[in-house]
Parts: structure tokens; C-alpha cells; sequence
């Protein structure tokens, strides 16, 4: 493999770190500073809101209690995380799963700055069908599962090519 074959790769990935993590903080900071005054919640569309939320724990709210009282700890934990990311990201073989693993890492990253600069992390989209709701949740969200539907969809382009 070649140095040059390397360097773009990481170049993908550290574009999508970038591209996550500013992505997600100018949408934080736009709703928070400018669109969320007063606070209210906006209807978009019949199955789409913009409404603010903070969020204590981990995806969709989970163990919140529990962080709410040590939040340095969830912090550790994701950083450990995203630097693992970070890792596998650079040392990994193909554009796509740089491209992913970089979404994850930006998307991870925003929400860890989020814990650090707001003490929680700022969540504003609402998907809903009738009174049934997602749990809410913004950009870095959005930059992981995509993130991580790259990466599943690079894995079946794997084990397609090595049969």
C-alpha cells in the first residue's frame, strides 16, 4: 500500500471528523443563541419538530441519573472512545470506512464538547408519528448513525470482495 494511498484516506476522514464536529456545533449554537429565543417548539412538518433539550446521559438519556452526578466520567469514557475511533480510522484500509469512522469520531467529538463547554449535550430534532417520539437528538447524532451505517455497509463490501 502506498504512503500516498494512506495519506488521502486519512485526509477523507479527518474531512468528516472536521465537517461533524463543525456541522454540529454552528446547528448547537445557531439554535441555542438565535432560533431557541424564547424557547418554544417549532412545527416543521406533521412528523418533524425543532425543540430544545439537554441530554445528562448516554444515547436517548440512558443512565442519566447516574452521570448527571459524575459527568467527568462519561466524558473519560467517550474520549477514550473517539480516540479508538480515531485510531482505527487512521490505520484503516479504505476510503469509505475512513469516511465512516470519521463521521462517527466529528459526531462524537461535537457531543463530548458539548458535555465539557455546556455540562450536557444539546439535543433539537424531534421526529414524531402521531404522539409516539424519537428521542430527540441533533447533527453529531445524525453524523454517527451515519457514521455507522457507512461502516456496516463497507463491511458487506468486504466480505463480498474476499469470497
Amino acid at each position: 500500500m502506498s504512503r500516498n494511498t494512506r495519506s488521502v484516506r486519512a485526509i477523507v476522514g479527518l474531512f468528516c471528523i472536521l465537517a461533524a464536529f463543525a456541522i454540529d456545533q454552528l446547528s448547537k449554537t445557531v439554535l441555542v443563541e438565535i432560533v431557541m429565543q424564547p424557547p418554544r417548539v417549532i412545527y416543521v412538518t406533521s412528523f418533524l419538530n425543532i425543540t430544545l433539550g439537554y441530554n445528562d446521559g448516554i444515547s436517548f438519556g440512558l443512565f442519566a441519573e447516574m452521570f448527571r452526578q459524575r459527568p467527568n466520567v462519561l466524558i473519560a469514557l467517550s474520549s477514550g472512545i473517539a480516540i479508538l475511533l480515531l485510531l482505527w480510522m487512521l490505520r484503516s484500509e479504505r476510503r469509505i470506512e475512513s469516511a465512516a469512522l470519521g463521521l462517527i469520531t466529528g459526531g462524537a467529538t461535537g457531543n463530548i464538547f458539548d458535555r465539557i463547554e455546556r455540562g450536557s449535550v444539546t439535543d433539537f430534532i424531534d421526529f414524531h408519528v402521531a404522539s409516539w417520539h424519537w428521542p430527540a437528538f441533533n447533527m453529531a447524532d445524525a453524523a454517527i448513525v451515519t457514521g455507522a451505517m457507512l461502516l456496516l455497509v463497507a463491511s458487506f463490501q468486504k466480505s463480498r470482495t474476499s469470497s
